[in-house]
Order: C-alpha cells, then sequence, then structure tokens
C-alpha cells in the first residue's frame, strides 16, 4: 500500500512538472521578437536607451497588443547601406522575427555618396528586411531619413541646410518609391525632424542627433499602426 501511495505521488508530481513546463514554455511564446536596422538614429546616439525610438515603440505597442515586445538592435553610429549590410552579415541574428524596421541613408548623403548606389543598397538592405520575417503578414516598415540641416551643428559650420535638405528629400523620395513596389509601410518623420530648428529640447545634448522628446514624437506618428499591424497578423 505504503508503494502504490509513493507511486502514485510521484506520478502526479509528474504531471504537474510537465504542467508547470508548458505553462512557462506557453508564456515564453507570448514575447514577440523585433528587430530594428539602422544608423545613429536606430541606436540612439547621445540618449539613454529607453529613449532610442524602436525601444520607445515597443513600449508603447505593448499595451495595444497586449504583449512583450523584445527588441534586437543592429546599428551603428556613422553607418551607410553597405555598412549596415555588413553589419548583418556579421550579427547572430534569427530568421523569423514578428517585426522589422530600417531606417537608413543618412550617412550616404554626408559622406557625398550617390542617389544611385543608395538605390540599389537600399533595396538590398529591404529585400534582406523582409526576409526576416516570421511568416507572410509580419510587419516591415521603413522610417524616412531625418533632416539634421536644422541642427546646432549644421548652423554653425559651413555646411548649407538647404542643400541638405533637397539631398535628403530625394534620398527619402527613392526610398518610399521602393517601398511603394514592394508594398512596405514608409513613414515619413523628416517633417518632426525639421521642427527641431525651432526647438531645442528635439535636439539631443550633441547638437546633431535627436532627442528622447523628438523620438517620442516619431512613435507617437506611427506606433498605433504598427499595433494594428501586429495585431492583424492573427498573434496567438
Amino acid at each position: 500500500m505504503k508503494i502504490y501511495s509513493y507511486l502514485l505521488s510521484l506520478t502526479l508530481l509528474t504531471l504537474v512538472s510537465c504542467k508547470q513546463k508548458k505553462t512557462e514554455t506557453s508564456e515564453d511564446a507570448q514575447s514577440l521578437t523585433y528587430l530594428a536596422l539602422g544608423d545613429s538614429y536606430t541606436i540612439g546616439e547621445s540618449v539613454a536607451q529607453a529613449g532610442r525610438w524602436p525601444h520607445q515603440l515597443a513600449k508603447a505597442v505593448e499595451p495595444l497588443i497586449n504583449q512583450s515586445l523584445h527588441t534586437t538592435i543592429v546599428a551603428k553610429t556613422g553607418w551607410t547601406t553597405d555598412e549596415l549590410n555588413q553589419g548583418i552579415n556579421e550579427a547572430s541574428l534569427d530568421s523569423n522575427y514578428d517585426l522589422i524596421s530600417l531606417l537608413i541613408g543618412v550617412n550616404n548623403q554626408y559622406r557625398g555618396r550617390s542617389l544611385e548606389e543608395y538605390k540599389l543598397e537600399f533595396e538590398s538592405l529591404l529585400k534582406r528586411a523582409i526576409a526576416f520575417k516570421r511568416n507572410e503578414k509580419s510587419p516591415v516598415f521603413v522610417v524616412s531619413i531625418p533632416d539634421y540641416g536644422v541642427t546646432p551643428f549644421v548652423q554653425n559650420s559651413n555646411r548649407k541646410p538647404e542643400q541638405i535638405a533637397i539631398e535628403i528629400d530625394m534620398f527619402n523620395m527613392a526610398a518610399e518609391q521602393i517601398c511603394a513596389y514592394y508594398g512596405i509601410p514608409f513613414f515619413n518623420i523628416t517633417p518632426i525632424s525639421r521642427t527641431a530648428v525651432n526647438d531645442a529640447n528635439l535636439i539631443a545634448e550633441d547638437g546633431l542627433h535627436p532627442s528622447a522628446e523628438m523620438y517620442r514624437q516619431w512613435v507617437d506618428h506611427f506606433g498605433s499602426v504598427i499595433a494594428d499591424k501586429l495585431l492583424a497578423n492573427e498573434i496567438p
């Protein structure tokens, strides 16, 4: 009888352990993954980690979709399109993300790289971003290049803000057209970036990059749209 009771207790304990393990796995599955690709704007140069726009986006979206969003950033200050491509090659990335974003090109413009080169390399990067999708409905989106010509860094230099604005617009137009071809949402935050000419609070302490407050305004611009797209993907 004692042996029977012991075996029964052991069986029940095993069943409880298995049930707890399945619950933990189920909870882990509720965490979605977000891959943010870019340069200084994506890595949030001169702002705290929580102030980076990908992290602000995750925080804004999570309560709307009732799930956590684990963020992975592949970005570095100064990167051009080809350098981001190499950075992706060197990163240990999964091939199935629930959300992917791309913001790249300011350093191509800054270094005087050609628009034609940007078009080719941006399209290649967009294709790579699309390839990271977990499934056909996993959202991929692109954020426009902000206009750094309004910053104190440029205003106090011999660079021409008007020319920078023209070239930024050309790069953004090219990116938007490529996004349209692939059916990828393109969020134009460039007008928001230009309001910094009259609001110092939108510029980080380095006088060049956006502040956390500007990044918050970016997220306000497209955060709810991203949440809707994640919900439309029939999140379990």
